[in-house]
């Protein structure tokens, strides 16, 4: 049984399940188990791989941006994207992309590299072979 332990990942999935505006019931049957395993998830201090994968997929984002997930990093987004002037009026000044996405993005390119660096060994290896032969 392979467990994820990085400073509670029950708190990470319930921060980014309600950044994501979906209640534990959605996630729960997006999973296909009760809000109460959910619940009992998000209270949870390890989750075991599989169903961190699952739950990574229903809320579209990978199992490393769930184990990376800063709480401290999203609020400082918001604290220097958000200004208040003199005035009392708000101005948002608000990311033209999703930071989390954009992480989620360079984690899959670098997947897909590294997949096209393991092939074009895995070619020159039987090249190789071929020509010993």
């Amino acid at each position: 049984m392979n467990l994820v332990n990085k400073s509670h990942i029950g708190r990470k999935i319930s921060k980014i399940r309600e950044l994501r505006g979906m209640k534990q019931e959605a996630l729960a049957q997006a999973i296909g188990v009760s809000q109460q395993t959910i619940s009992h998830i998000e209270n949870s201090e390890e989750v075991e791989e599989k169903v961190l994968l699952k739950i990574a997929e229903a809320l579209e984002v990978s199992t490393e941006g769930i184990k990376n997930f800063s709480e401290e990093a999203v609020l400082n987004i918001i604290g220097n994207t958000y200004n208040i002037d003199n005035a009392s009026s708000a101005f948002n000044f608000s990311c033209t992309f999703n930071p989390l996405e954009k992480l989620i993005e360079s984690y899959e390119e670098n997947k897909r590299l590294y997949e096209r660096l393991l092939q074009a060994e895995k070619d020159k290896v039987a090249y190789l072979e071929e020509l010993r032969k």
